[in-house]
């Protein structure tokens, strides 16, 4: 999320923590999110990467989840004191090296979550990797997990938006090399929101 974008739901996020947040435009969200994806996806069709031109009649438009603004939380961060730097296994068979940034905190459709926010080390050092498998992945999503990006901040406080949970590259292209969910990121529950598979005519 960009700086503005989140200096502008600052104030939401610390009313959600109070429980006392203002109703969300929800025709407007989507509507942002609908656009969004659509820029996406003609990307993707103007362009040989990720997805090679003999497979763009078969994934594009991107499959997703009807848009729901319930995924849409606050998230505060945990910061993490662990200098260790993890090899983190990825499709390629290689490892990644990554560090845990910390715990993102956060309650979806009433259950407390915790989940892990990494440093990686091949990207810009404001970057925050969430890297998640659920109960969705293997069926209706991509068994190797999801991703969302993050910028980090000093608030310590985030927009988690699971609507734009999106599929890694080696998806939709072998020769992408995308790292695989770490234990403490695969969820116990349904993530029904986001990108997921291609289905025939859909």
């Amino acid at each position: 999320m960009r700086t503005k974008a989140l200096a502008a739901v600052l104030p939401a996020l610390a009313l959600a923590a109070c429980g006392h947040a203002p109703p969300e435009d929800a025709r407007g969200y989507a509507q942002r999110l609908a656009d969004d994806r659509a820029a996406k996806d003609e990307l993707f069709r103007s362009g040989k990467d990720p997805i090679p031109d003999t497979r763009k009649a078969e994934l594009l438009p991107l499959a997703y989840f009807p848009i729901d603004p319930d995924y849409d939380v606050p998230a505060s961060l945990e910061p993490s004191a662990d200098p260790t730097i993890l090899e983190v296994a990825t499709s390629s068979g290689t490892t990644r090296q990554m560090r845990k940034a910390g715990t993102l905190v956060f309650s979806l459709k009433g259950q407390p979550i915790r989940i892990t926010a990494y440093h990686d080390l091949t990207a810009p050092r404001n970057h925050l990797s969430v890297m998640f498998s659920d109960l969705t992945s293997g069926t209706e999503t991509y068994a190797a997990g999801r991703y969302l990006d993050l910028d980090s901040n000093a608030t310590g406080f985030y927009e988690l938006d699971f609507n734009r949970a999106y599929n890694p590259y080696c998806y939709y292209n072998a020769g992408y090399e995308c790292p695989y969910p770490l234990p403490e990121n695969r969820l116990k529950i349904p993530i029904r929101a986001g990108e997921r598979m291609k289905r025939p005519n859909t």
